[in-house]
């Protein structure tokens, strides 16, 4: 993910002026084999505040933009060996996304053109404007640092939603989920299920192996329970070593038969140190219930699937209980 400085203008807000203080600067590197072009290049961004590097070829750029990361490559289109287009096409063979910005002459505009197709942000004319330079780099300076925030604030947001030891979705965006899923089968006549699930004397692994072990167990069950559930299905860490399952569109039946081949799933799986486990394997029990015809609302879907899995663990653990039924597996 980009962090990006837009530069200090003296038209800048005290707000804008504080971010940008927080960001690193934007590294930029120019690419043209005229020296005078460089240098005035390099002299009209310098003082818009950038960091800049220089190259008076598009191979020696390629050189610098593999060993270095540049925010903005500023080029020139017409250069010999290696135009302007293969320095683009090289950009996307990069670890990272520098945005491009190619400098063309009137008389190769369909180039220009060509080059905003193969991924370019944009182009400057020659004879050079100065204010046209200026304004065409700060607007890719601000396309990246509107970017880098967007990106960042899926980041966070997906990072708020997931359990930090598992990967799954935590407690507080289960309930959400739940309510989605319990109101869209609502509105649409539909059904929903709910798995409950826990370790079967998981406080015993822990007091034999230590809790970074147990850590480790429980990271390896999230990945079980992933894999063994359809894209569709909501995987949540509930608690402690209680887990969720969220399955739309999904009757009592079908659910018990999933919870079946998790219970099979998790039998059959290879644990370090679970022969310290009552029956020397990892084991778990499932309680299930169906909305609407096990509950009525969220909180009695919930509350029912945590009763089934209370009888489940009641009857010996290791076992299917689906709310209000007297067949267990």
């Amino acid at each position: 993910m980009d962090h990006l400085n837009v530069p200090d203008h003296a038209d800048a807000s005290p707000e804008d002026k504080e971010t940008t203080q927080e960001k690193t600067p934007v590294r930029l590197l120019v690419v043209d084999d005229e020296e005078i072009m460089r240098e005035f290049l390099s002299e009209v961004l310098k003082d818009e505040g950038y960091t800049i590097q220089l190259a008076r070829s598009g191979k020696e750029a390629l050189k610098l933009m593999n060993a270095s990361e540049y925010d903005i490559i500023l080029t020139d289109i017409v250069m010999p060996e290696l135009d302007g287009l293969g320095v683009v096409r090289a950009t996307r063979d990069l670890p990272y996304s520098p945005s491009v910005i190619v400098m063309t002459g009137y008389a190769s505009m369909e180039t220009a053109v060509e080059s905003m197709k193969l991924g370019a942000a944009d182009y400057i004319t020659k004879p050079f404007n100065i204010d046209q330079i200026r304004i065409i780099v700060r607007n890719a300076v601000e396309e990246r640092l509107l970017k880098a925030r967007a990106e960042e604030g899926e980041f966070y947001k997906e990072l708020s939603r997931k359990d930090g030891l598992t990967e799954l979705y935590n407690h507080r965006f289960f309930h959400q989920l739940l309510e989605t899923e319990v109101s869209r089968a609502e509105r649409y006549n539909r059904v929903v299920s709910l798995l409950m699930i826990d370790i079967d004397d998981f406080k015993s692994y822990n007091d034999t192996h230590g809790h970074p072990a147990g850590d480790v167990a429980l990271r390896r069950l999230a990945q079980l329970l992933k894999q063994s559930s359809r894209n569709c299905d909501f995987v949540a860490r509930y608690g402690g070593e209680e887990f969720a399952v969220i399955v739309p569109e999904v009757s009592a039946d079908s659910a018990r038969r999933m919870a079946e081949r998790l219970l099979k799933v998790i039998d059959e799986a290879e644990f370090e140190g679970e022969d310290a486990m009552v029956g020397g394997r990892m084991t778990i029990s499932i309680g299930i219930a169906t909305y609407p015809m096990q509950a009525s609302t969220k909180s009695e879907l919930v509350e029912h699937a945590d009763q089934a899995l209370y009888r489940a663990k009641g009857l010996g653990k290791n076992r299917v209980v689906v709310f209000g039924e007297e067949r267990v597996n």
